[in-house]
């Protein structure tokens, strides 16, 4: 796990790296071409837990419009519901998530909460923006759950530098598996909106779902959006499963300042870090069919780079949670 201090000195050197951007003439902001570096980091430290989705992190790139791979393109039409126009972006990231049970300190984690897990994946993607007023984001999510996605190792490292009590429990985590996630999100920005004096408020609903066996579900639900010079994106992006944004935004001016809040609610048939191992005996517990996310937040753009943190409520995901979930996600996107 990450403490908040990392994650303030995270900020201030994003800041940082941004000030000599401020210092330049000030003048509209305009689009360019070109691609998003994206770094996410959600951890429940923040809010002074260590249990359940403790941990995750992601870097991502996506490509400035109109540089997709041809074979992803034509796979992803392959959807009768895909657009077929649009301004066409790839997405290629790597993550690592991982979930542990409330006592990391038991040795013998008891069976009614959730067993350890780690999940390493990569994912490639296409994401197509219709006009400036829809967005498709299809991606494709492979890797492995088990010792090998090295959640135990991370974790241990981390606590050791950090000074936090080792956890106990890895051997009981689940068994190796490769894992395949296909995701699927449309979301529709400023379908109710208003604006005077540089603020505005704005509404994104949003459709989506996953298949595979680390994840099967459907989900809908909606982000709000107030605030002064709202850059043209969809949110701040999010580790999934949970309330999709966009890693690329376009600003309006040079600095911009919004709060957002969002629900997202998910229908779930499959959640192997409760279910369990697809072909091999495992810890599991009985999960519920139906987990809501709620979340606010607060995003600062500078000029071309973006800051926002997160902070995000889960519904008990399984019948035995001690508790609903509670954990914060940083964001920093910057083009590259």
């Amino acid at each position: 796990m990450i403490c908040s201090r990392s994650a303030i000195a995270i900020l201030l050197a994003a800041l940082v790296f941004s000030a000599p951007v401020l210092a330049e003439e000030t003048a509209p902001a305009e689009e360019e071409d070109t691609g998003t570096f994206t770094f996410v980091l959600e951890n429940d430290l923040f809010f002074g837990s260590d249990d359940d989705y403790t941990n995750g992190v992601l870097l991502a790139w996506m490509s400035e419009p109109d540089h997709a791979p041809k074979w992803a393109l034509r796979t992803a039409r392959l959807l009768p519901f895909f657009p077929r126009e649009g301004r066409v972006r790839s997405s290629f990231a790597i993550g690592q998530n991982m979930y542990t049970p409330s006592d990391i300190q038991d040795p013998n984690p008891p069976p009614t909460e959730r067993p350890y897990a780690g999940w390493l994946y990569g994912a490639v993607g296409i994401v197509v923006e219709t006009g400036e007023t829809q967005l498709d984001q299809f991606q494709l999510q492979l890797g492995v759950i088990g010792p090998s996605a090295l959640g135990e190792q991370s974790q241990r490292f981390v606590h050791k530098v950090i000074d936090s009590p080792k956890p106990q429990g890895w051997d009981h985590q689940l068994k190796d598996e490769p894992g395949l996630v296909l995701t699927y999100q449309r979301s529709w920005r400023a379908l109710a909106a208003k604006q005077f004096d540089g603020f505005a408020i704005d509404v994104t609903p949003h459709i989506g779902g996953a298949l595979g066996n680390v994840y099967t579900y459907a989900n809908a639900g909606a982000t709000v959006r107030a605030g002064w010079n709202l850059p043209n994106d969809y949110g701040p992006p999010r580790i999934q499963p949970g309330l999709p944004g966009s890693g690329f935004f376009v600003p309006t001016d040079d600095i911009g300042l919004y709060a957002f809040a969002g629900l997202d609610a998910r229908a779930v048939a499959r959640n192997i870090f409760l279910d369990g191992n697809t072909f091999r005996d495992s810890h599991s517990v009985d999960k519920e069919p139906i987990v809501g996310d709620a979340q606010i937040g607060l995003a600062l753009t500078i000029r071309d780079a973006r800051i926002a943190f997160t902070h995000v409520f889960r519904s008990r995901e399984y019948k035995t949670q001690n508790g609903e979930d509670e954990f914060g996600a940083i964001s920093i996107s910057v083009p590259f």
